[in-house]
């Protein structure tokens, strides 16, 4: 399977001088090409060891300080980040054959941050965030739903966060924005930190 990208360039006197505001440019053209779910995100992580692993999760918040999500302290992607606090995440907007890559520490957000976005859900996810042990063995989706049944009714309307869970904070020290383009040249800009918190950006070869 071969497709030919040939909707866009990206060229250096066009981007925004601060890759946060680069990215927030291309998420809205995203949303308004109705890429699915375009705050859909890959993040990597690495064990201690040096062993990759990845999952695909929703951001929930981005700005100058950083890129935030939100899950379980105890799963597996939070339990390498505990011995590894540094991340990779990857957005693919297909319909407009563009990715953008992220690299930099992670750290986790205040407590005041996640019982503010905790609040914010539906009840249902609120209630599943008690439930679930997040990358642990489950002998049955019975367990599962058993268990929910029984926080439901144990928490009621308005649960408090699980201790457990809350938000992560990617601080960014390296970005790629790369853009489909035809024959497979395609276009890759890198925002790069600089020592004194300025971005150098440099053009990479396809």
């Amino acid at each position: 399977m071969r497709k030919s990208y040939e909707q866009a360039a990206l060229d250096e006197s066009h981007v925004r001088p601060l890759p946060i505001d680069q990215f927030h440019h291309w998420f809205d053209e995203a949303v308004k090409a109705k890429a699915l779910e375009p705050n859909a995100m890959t993040l990597a992580t690495a064990s201690a060891e040096g062993k990759p692993s990845t999952r695909v999760l929703l951001l929930k918040g981005a700005d100058a300080s950083g890129l935030v999500w939100f899950t379980n302290y105890g799963s597996r992607k939070g339990q390498e980040l505990a011995a590894n606090p540094f991340a990779a995440m990857q957005f693919f907007w297909g319909e407009l054959e563009r990715v953008v890559r992220i690299e930099g520490r992670v750290e986790r957000v205040t407590d005041a941050e996640s019982d503010e976005y905790y609040r914010s859900r539906p009840l249902g996810s609120r209630i599943g965030a008690w439930v679930s042990p997040q990358s642990a063995v489950l002998p049955a989706r019975a367990n599962l739903e058993s268990a929910w049944a029984e926080q439901q009714a144990r928490l009621g309307e308005d649960p408090p966060r699980p201790p457990n869970w809350g938000g992560y904070r990617l601080i960014p020290d390296r970005w790629e924005f790369w853009q489909g383009r035809p024959s497979r040249l395609h276009d890759r800009l890198v925002y790069v930190r600089q020592a004194d918190g300025s971005w150098l950006i440099q053009r990479l070869a396809p």
